[in-house]
């Protein structure tokens, strides 16, 4: 799965990189849409890749065992996600506005205002519900999506585990979720414009279906079910659904519904790359298993490199321009958020990591 999560990162980077540039006024890519779609397309195979491995872990767990076990499965979610969140969240607050080199536009506006409630909803994990009602730093933005990650956490292991009664358990889920976005407006008090243009946004990020229909996936292969597995890995299947994939992003298109469409072809391409031995696409080489075990890191950090690297450019080599600039400035960007999330890995998630699987398995 490490191949798949490269490719999500590779994504995601790309157009936060012309995103920055389009910012800072350097010339850039960002209006072409298969850039403005580039990023969102990366999160959603994150998320469809979420709900699968998450569902086949829980699936498994429950058939070997009988059950689930909820508190450990937060504790193992708690140990992988948190530090690395916590630690861009309090970089992005207390120590990036006092360098100089990470200046970015509209940063003070967003660290004068509204600064105690965005801090209140980061800390408490919903970093969507901030990103949406106040916005936030850009340096920790990309963090929304780690929000609408937990919030499925915090509703999948009970459909697992009590799937009788996933109705009761959804409409709670939904409801609670819900209230407080609506809370959380009323607290923001915006104007009716841009009340309704929160919502669209809240209701645009919370993919929990997307999440779900790896979920879908996860129990097609555990429980077996070959008869449409067998139609979804024949070769000629995966190749009409691979040039459809590849004709739609490069197209550019925008419909409604375009995420849970793309969604659908993630979905096959997971299947087919993970549990199909005769795929026709085979990600397995050292450098996208690299940089798949530290895509965490990646899309954490990547956003501050590329912050970093522009305002040094720009200060140092304030004559570099051209296609030399731009083709420099991807490779720095990859190299840089390689270096740091390799540290990071091997510095600080690594032994947390090994903690997590002496104390509550994998």
């Amino acid at each position: 799965m490490n191949g798949v999560r490269c490719i999500a990162a590779v994504l995601v980077i790309f157009h936060h990189l012309e995103q920055a540039k389009h910012a800072l006024g350097i010339a850039n890519m960002y209006e072409v849409p298969i850039v403005q779609h580039a990023g969102r397309l990366g999160v959603g195979l994150f998320f469809v890749l979420s709900g699968f491995l998450i569902t086949y872990l829980l699936l498994d767990e429950k058939g070997r065992y009988g059950n689930v076990d909820a508190k450990k499965f937060y504790l193992r979610r708690v140990f992988r996600i948190w530090p690395i969140y916590f630690l861009i969240i309090g970089l992005s607050f207390f120590v990036f506005p006092h360098i100089d080199l990470l200046d970015y536009p509209g940063i003070d506006e967003k660290l004068a205002t509204d600064a105690a409630e965005r801090l209140i909803l980061l800390l408490l994990v919903f970093p969507n519900y901030a990103f949406v009602l106040y916005d936030l730093p850009y340096w920790c933005a990309q963090t929304w999506s780690i929000g609408v990650e937990e919030q499925f956490y915090y509703l999948w292991p009970w459909l697992i585990k009590y799937p009788k009664r996933s109705i009761p358990i959804v409409i709670l889920f939904l409801a609670l979720s819900a209230a407080l976005l609506y809370i959380g407006l009323e607290i923001a008090d915006p104007t009716e414009e841009a009340r309704k243009s929160m919502i669209s946004t809240f209701l645009g990020q919370f993919r929990i279906q997307t999440m779900a229909l790896g979920g879908l996936c996860a129990w097609l292969v555990y429980t077996g079910k070959d008869r449409f597995l067998d139609i979804i890995f024949r070769k000629d299947i995966q190749i009409i659904g691979y040039t459809l994939l590849l004709i739609l992003f490069f197209s550019g298109v925008h419909f409604f519904g375009f995420l849970e469409v793309y969604a659908l072809f993630f979905a096959f391409f997971i299947l087919n790359v993970s549990c199909n031995p005769k795929s026709i696409i085979s990600l397995q080489n050292p450098v996208m298993e690299h940089l798949g075990k530290i895509s965490y890191g990646l899309y954490l950090y990547h956003v501050v490199v590329i912050v970093l690297i522009i305002n040094i450019l720009n200060r140092y080599l304030p004559e570099w321009n051209g296609t030399s600039y731009q083709f420099g400035l991807y490779v720095l960007t990859l190299l840089g958020s390689v270096a740091v999330a390799s540290l990071s890995f091997s510095y600080f998630e690594q032994p947390l990591l090994r903690f997590k699987d002496r104390k509550f398995g994998r």
